[in-house]
């Protein structure tokens, strides 16, 4: 299972130790970019899910391309 965790830049390295000092967990910090992406991502799925349910309308091919 992988977890993604937000954790205070100044409490960061203390919960990285812990974490490593457990033999069944691997703990790694992900880049800024990396993590931008995935919370980019994150806010699709969310996005589309909404779509899915109703809930918000999505903009059709034809207005993204007129946008740009």
């Amino acid at each position: 299972m992988k977890i993604l965790l937000d954790i205070k830049d100044d409490k960061a390295a203390f919960i990285l130790e812990l974490l490593n000092n457990f033999k069944f967990v691997k703990a790694k910090p992900l880049t800024p970019h990396k993590a931008e992406v995935l919370e980019g991502l994150k806010e699709a799925v969310e996005q589309v899910n909404m779509a899915k349910a109703g809930k918000i309308k999505l903009k059709s091919a034809r207005q993204l391309l007129d946008e740009l």
